[in-house]
């Protein structure tokens, strides 16, 4: 019996890797021709390893109760291969799974299942233009940022990486990007090649030829002497917030647009995605794209909001250190910030809270906000104190909250955990702008603590990534809705 069991359970698992093998080169041969990107049940699937794409299906269980095999789904991506796909994010997970369990369906073929849910994007042409990107900076958020375009590289991909802008140019320089592009002590090895081309002074990586631009002010480029032109610049410095500062960027040559990783100030819209992106307009030509926290608790408070009304509330950040902070004490001016990075746990100020309400008015005056620095390199977590309009319990909101990761709009923002072990390097490469941790959810009547994980640098590159397509105007469907 023991035998047989376990011959039954190998069976089992080579069947879900063979699936998963022969899936995993229709997925990135989907994205490089058609940019379709695929996920399961919301976990997207680009770079998916055999493992990952089989993970994946094992986690469908958890959010209905039934399995989805891997058998049940190659079939409607295997027909989705055959046809000419437009840009969109599908979930196959979804489509299987409603194929398989809802009566609704059970008289359909596959290929006229396949026809009905997909039929606004199959067969059709593509009438997005490409769009020329520049890095300006090539910093933490700079090279997460690069790692994302290029991943993008293929025949269909709208979004160029065509030069990054950096200060320097001393001997060595530009092997000194490519290692750090190459190498990330947190996020892992590039996946991928990248050389250095010294007599063009470029880097190429996966296909994507880089330019390198040496410069010390925005407006000092002419990025045309480069073939590039109405560019988006992306600012990952830092440096200038306002409307003036990053207008620089538009007196260069070959741009017409231009992008903060950071906070704006004064008249800069701040724009989380999956909130308020609906403010982004073809006539903006300088956008933020708010901070890491703020990415991560917006779109959980808005979901609540609306669900169960916020009276008000205080915001927590235990924010992983960042480079503004001091290895070793020394020198710096902001309070306790010169203390040891490393060593130490830092109370410091986040403006997060106050910024929610830049993106999502309603809760303008409602939250405070304080932070925690601690000596982890990435991946934070909030803790959102509530006082709710409207009494509930733990199970309510979880629900509430799972839900809404999987069906809403904001399901590209907001991810969902049940488990029970799961610790802040767990969620080092997470593409949500946040992870709801559903087990230390605290409800009592109306008052509600909820933890909020975040990946601070890739979790919060996605959100950026989001924005710039918006500002290039791809706008492309989710399927199912």
């Amino acid at each position: 019996m023991n035998q047989q069991y376990e011959q039954e359970l190998l069976s089992s698992w080579q069947e879900r890797q063979e699936y998963a093998e022969m899936m995993q080169p229709l997925l990135g041969k989907m994205y490089r021709d058609s940019a379709v990107e695929i996920s399961i049940f919301g976990r997207p699937m680009l770079g998916a390893s055999a493992i990952d794409i089989i993970k994946a299906h094992r986690t469908v269980r958890l959010h209905t109760g039934n399995k989805l095999r891997l058998r049940e789904s190659w079939p409607i991506l295997e027909e989705m291969c055959k046809h000419t796909l437009v840009p969109a994010h599908v979930d196959l997970g979804r489509l299987a799974y409603e194929y398989h369990h809802n009566d609704e369906y059970k008289n359909l073929s596959i290929e006229d299942y396949v026809a009905q849910q997909l039929g606004s994007i199959l067969d059709k042409q593509d009438g997005h233009a490409v769009q020329d990107i520049v890095l300006y900076g090539f910093g933490r958020i700079g090279r997460l940022l690069a790692r994302l375009l290029i991943e993008r590289q293929g025949k269909n991909n709208k979004l160029r990486l065509k030069a990054i802008v950096v200060r320097g140019g001393k001997e060595g320089d530009l092997e000194k990007r490519a290692s750090l592009l190459r190498r990330d002590s947190v996020h892992g090895p590039f996946n991928g090649s990248i050389t250095v081309d010294h007599e063009r002074n470029a880097l190429k990586a996966n296909g994507s030829f880089i330019q390198v631009i040496y410069a010390n002010s925005p407006d000092q480029v002419d990025y045309t002497q480069y073939g590039i032109k109405d560019a988006i610049v992306i600012d990952n410095t830092g440096m200038w917030r306002d409307e003036e500062g990053l207008g620089l960027h538009l007196k260069a040559k070959g741009t017409k647009k231009a992008i903060l990783t950071a906070p704006g100030k004064g008249s800069v819209k701040n724009i989380v995605f999956g909130v308020n992106d609906d403010d982004i307009k073809d006539t903006d030509t300088i956008l933020s794209a708010a901070s890491c926290t703020t990415n991560a608790i917006t779109p959980v408070l808005k979901a609540l909001d609306e669900k169960f009304g916020i009276e008000n509330g205080h915001v927590e950040t235990v924010h992983s250190f960042t480079n503004d902070q001091n290895l070793i004490d020394n020198f710096h001016k902001a309070d306790r910030r010169g203390r040891s990075a490393a060593l130490n746990m830092v109370i410091t100020e986040t403006g997060a809270a106050k910024a929610v309400s830049k993106a999502y008015p309603q809760l303008q005056g409602k939250l405070t906000g304080s932070a925690i620095r601690v000596p982890t390199p990435n991946v934070s977590l909030a803790i959102l104190n509530l006082n709710l309009a409207t009494g509930t319990d733990k199970e309510e909101i979880n629900d509430f909250l799972r839900d809404t990761s999987l069906f809403s709009s904001m399901q590209h923002q907001i991810d969902f955990t049940s488990s029970k072990e799961i610790v802040s390097t767990d969620l080092v490469g997470s593409r949500a702008a946040s992870v709801v941790d559903s087990q230390a959810t605290i409800v009592a009547g109306q008052r509600a603590t909820l933890y909020v994980w975040y990946d601070n640098e890739f979790g919060y590159s996605c959100q950026v990534m989001r924005v710039v397509q918006a500002m290039a105007g791809l706008h492309y469907p989710t399927i199912p809705a």
